[in-house]
């Protein structure tokens, strides 16, 4: 039999306009906004003993019980794409994920994705959202990611990062000479104008990034990154807003910057480089299981480990 959850919850008052699917979403972040409209519709959620519809509006006070099956999704099949697995125990998964690889499918991307893998690598992740992905990386970001191997881990891993108890850092190369690292406490949202883009705006989510200078060059910085809220292209929105773009930034990163007198080689890598030269380097958390704490470690991929020699050629060579 397929797993079965059973949950009961109470709509705060603040919530009174919001659709139920909506309210449901924000109150139950471990299960996607479709799979619960999925579970209204099926009549597997029932609002003050009857069965509601999913855009209904709610005033708050409301209880809500979920007794629903976990099926798998039939809209992301199993792909035989090679994973990097840093660790795995039956609970769950940390991968390594490439530069160009998707996480999950969306408009655009329906098939080769990092949830594709997943599905292939172990079967019985289809039962778990997102085959048990709980947080997510830009398609050209490369790095850690931790995934879900059971129900009970996904929702203590989904737990864990909404109480910021999961440690993220990141190493990222930037445009501009920083003097001293710092804090970012500015919050991001939808861009007024292009809704592809994120930006600070005022009414966005509070966004919180920690940064610490690793290594300077001529005209350029290697940073770690510490992520202390987790939202929508945070580094990026965040390094752009400092007036220090993200080297390789193809949204946020504006026009190529070359240092004066740079060597032929760091012209060319930086020209050639056409990603966010972002990647996810470390990860700790506490096992969903017994609490112990775990850490991880990835290494630079080739395209950035070549990125930062060219910097530092460039910087002996002055």
């Amino acid at each position: 039999m397929p797993p079965s959850i059973h949950l009961s919850v109470s709509l705060p008052e603040t919530m009174s306009g919001y659709r139920l699917d909506q309210a449901l979403a924000e109150l139950i972040p471990e299960y996607s906004r479709s799979r619960l409209q999925q579970w209204i519709r099926d009549g597997q959620v029932t609002m003050d003993d009857r069965i509601p519809r999913a855009r209904e509006r709610v005033h708050g006070g409301e209880a809500v019980e979920i007794r629903a099956e976990i099926t798998a999704a039939s809209t992301c099949l199993p792909e035989a794409i090679p994973l990097d697995v840093v660790y795995e125990d039956a609970d769950l998964l940390v991968i390594n994920k490439p530069p160009g690889l998707v996480v999950h499918p969306a408009v655009g991307n329906r098939d080769g994705t990092l949830q594709n893998a997943l599905l292939h690598f172990d079967p019985e992740l289809a039962s778990l959202p997102r085959a048990g992905i709980v947080h997510r990386l830009d398609k050209d970001t490369s790095g850690l990611m931790v995934v879900a191997r059971n129900l009970t881990a996904h929702k203590r891993l989904v737990e864990a990062l909404q109480a910021r108890t999961v440690r993220r850092e990141y190493l990222t190369v930037v445009n501009t000479v920083l003097t001293a690292g710092g804090r970012v406490d500015a919050p991001v949202g939808r861009h007024p104008v292009d809704r592809k883009r994120m930006a600070v705006v005022t009414g966005g989510k509070q966004a919180i990034t920690h940064y610490r200078v690793v290594e300077r060059y001529r005209a350029h910085t290697l940073v770690r990154v510490r992520l202390e809220t987790g939202r929508t292209h945070q580094i990026r929105v965040h390094m752009a807003h400092l007036h220090c773009p993200v080297v390789g930034d193809p949204v946020y990163g504006g026009r190529l910057r070359l240092p004066r007198g740079a060597t032929g080689q760091l012209k060319e890598v930086l020209r050639q480089f056409k990603r966010q030269a972002l990647h996810a380097e470390r990860l700790a958390l506490s096992h969903p299981r017994d609490g112990r704490p775990m850490v991880w470690e990835a290494a630079l991929p080739e395209d950035m480990q070549g990125l930062v020699e060219a910097l530092r050629d460039d910087l002996r060579d002055e």
